[in-house]
């Protein structure tokens, strides 16, 4: 823990201060209005960039994120799903998976007698985080400090009015400070908030790098625009996965080595657009041979496509297009937190766990976090209890950090089955899918934990 400081003003004080203006530190601000609490933001970037959403409708942000039922649910509670823009989020009701070196393919989809089941939402980082700050701005009662940095976090004095020994204090880059009777680190991967409190994060880099794109497709889907079909196929340097967005268009995370991503990243985009095409029909072998050379992927894939037979419905529709300036990449890591909580402190979302892109779950897993927070704090205020004492925050970090770990287990241990290109694990790996796409039951299972609706496994 840090050393002591600051002595701070009485309207300097706060029930929550949640350092962090993303998805999951919005959301905990939202969820708290109602609360009557006195609550604060600190942003170190320009909130007019996350409020605003001027892209036209032909155009989509590479940013993007799989939003499970459970997490639209949560934040239609919240009040704040009524902000988002919803004619820029797609739904899709199906999802299919499958090995890239034995073709074993498992078919994600509810069975068409009933209710038509929502496996997740695709949506903007964007989209999210305006709706969110739209909802705040409606509420009012957050006090924002954006376009400040945290300089520094200590332990605040004790003074005639209070004692604020055990109470984190939050010096800004605008000479503010700022007392927490609970200071939530939602400030992403390199958390001061997590510093502060001398909580390690443990894990490893994967040696890989997350491709993204926004595309566009010959068509709206197989299924049309109401029944959209997201599809992933796991190949030895990683999973690509192409998820719908609204009209013909589809956002691309393909998780690569990083001489692929910067070979990527530099192609012209007739050769991109061959290349991820390629992604989803060619062999490793061929694969492997186009990210060798530096230019005339089109040319290439067009001669390999017609030595190459493939089901076209059982694949996604080809890329015709994709959007100037979306291909980019970033590193992709594996960290977890040793625990959630400290004394008045608490992490959440990517403060508290990074995971491996494949399941699309990293921003569940922080709405999640934050449903669990939201229910801890409420429950200390509503039995008199001190919202920030360890004790009171130790049900959130409980219920948390098991099922994070869990999910973040299973990830972790599929991104390095499927790398492996050779062997007996590649039958056995094949035959485990077939097995699961037969059994009806178990695949519902695993679909019903998929979108956050089934029961809890642990």
């Amino acid at each position: 823990m840090a050393r002591r400081g600051y002595a701070t003003m009485t309207n300097d004080i706060y029930d929550v201060v949640c350092v962090g203006g993303g998805p999951a530190g919005l959301s905990l601000l939202a969820a708290l209005l109602t609360s009557n609490l006195r609550v604060a933001l600190i942003e170190a970037q320009d909130l007019t960039k996350s409020s605003v959403l001027s892209l036209p409708p032909s155009k989509f942000s590479n940013r993007c994120s799989s939003l499970t039922p459970s997490s639209a649910q949560f934040l239609n509670s919240i009040g704040a799903w009524s902000h988002l823009q919803r004619d820029r989020i797609q739904a899709y009701h199906e999802m299919q998976v499958w090995d890239g070196v034995t073709g074993a393919r498992i078919e994600f989809d509810w069975p068409t007698q009933g209710t038509e089941k929502t496996i997740a939402y695709m949506t903007e980082n964007l989209n999210l985080t305006s709706g969110l700050l739209g909802r705040i701005r409606e509420l009012g009662g957050v006090d924002i400090f954006e376009s400040s940095k945290v300089e520094q976090i200590q332990l605040g004095e004790e003074t005639e009015e209070m004692d604020l020994r055990s109470w984190p204090v939050v010096q800004l880059s605008n000479g503010k400070t700022l007392a927490a009777r609970l200071l939530v680190g939602a400030d992403g991967a390199n958390s001061p908030v997590r510093s502060f409190a001398g909580i390690e994060s443990r894990g490893w880099d994967y040696g890989r790098h997350g491709v993204v794109a926004t595309l566009a497709l010959e068509g709206e889907g197989w299924g049309g625009e109401y029944s959209k079909t997201a599809y992933q196929r796991f190949l030895p340097t990683g999973p690509v996965a192409m998820l719908p967005m609204p009209g013909n268009f589809a956002t691309l995370v393909w998780s690569t080595t990083p001489a692929n991503a910067a070979l990527l990243k530099r192609l012209a985009p007739k050769d991109f657009i061959a290349a991820v095409n390629a992604a989803f029909r060619l062999s490793p072998v061929d694969l492997a041979y186009m990210h060798s050379q530096n230019e005339g992927q089109d040319e290439e894939y067009q001669w390999r496509m017609q030595h190459t037979q493939t089901n076209p419905r059982m694949l996604p529709q080809a890329v015709v297009g994709v959007q100037e300036g979306t291909v980019a990449s970033f590193p992709l890591k594996f960290r977890h937190a040793d625990t959630y909580i400290g004394e008045r402190v608490a992490l959440v979302g990517d403060a508290a766990h990074t995971i491996h892109p494949l399941a699309g779950q990293g921003l569940n897993q922080g709405q999640a976090d934050v449903q669990s927070l939201v229910g801890a704090i409420e429950y200390a205020v509503s039995h008199g209890q001190d919202l920030g004492t360890q004790m009171w925050l130790e049900s959130y970090n409980s219920e948390r950090y098991a099922a994070n770990h869990v999910l973040m287990g299973v990830c972790d241990k599929l991104h390095k089955l499927y790398s492996v290109e050779s062997g007996p694990l590649v039958p056995l790996r094949s035959m485990g899918l077939k097995a699961v796409n037969a059994l009806g039951p178990l695949k519902g299972f695993l679909m019903a934990q998929a979108s956050g609706s089934g029961a809890k496994v642990i």
